[in-house]
């Protein structure tokens, strides 16, 4: 089993905001610190706050933050939200299932069991957990971007010629 991407950069960015609570983090920044697109960020962030996780401001001075405390936020919910309510499977969809063997097959079951069991592990973790080792993380991420990491990448290759 695999998941998205962008429940990978869900979880990313919420370990970022619990690293430094007191202040406002950009997209620009957090894009910077883990190399990932700011597009992609974009849409985790508003995903994140429409579910009440994270809070917005906008404007000048503007940026995110966590809206509630590290310990109150369960991985597991947050995994959920990101992935999605879709059907797991195929056969789990009652709109798009054209899987034959549907009325007689066990694969549902057993799937649906391993999906449940990863979700209650993953609920017996909170965002806490996952910086628990806050200075090494903040040493790995929270650092000043370099000039040329805060432009966009058209930018930088046409400075390096």
């Amino acid at each position: 089993m695999r998941l998205t991407s962008f429940s990978d950069y869900t979880l990313r960015v919420l370990m970022y905001l619990a690293l430094e609570r007191d202040r406002l983090a950009t997209i620009p920044e957090i894009a910077a610190a883990y190399g990932v697109s700011r597009n992609h960020l974009m849409k985790v962030v508003h995903q994140l706050g429409q579910a009440g996780v994270i809070e917005t401001v906008r404007g000048k001075g503007g940026g995110i933050r966590l809206a509630r405390e590290p310990g109150a936020i369960r991985i597991g919910a947050i995994v959920r939200v990101a992935e999605g309510a879709g059907p797991i499977v195929e056969c789990l969809s009652q709109d798009a299932n054209t899987c034959p063997i549907t009325p007689v097959c066990r694969l549902t079951r057993v799937l649906v069991e391993g999906f449940d069991a990863l979700y209650d592990h993953l609920d017996r973790y909170t965002l806490a957990d996952l910086v628990g080792n806050r200075r090494a993380l903040a040493a790995v991420l929270v650092s000043a971007p370099t000039p040329a990491a805060t432009r966009p990448p058209a930018a930088r290759a046409t400075a390096r010629r």
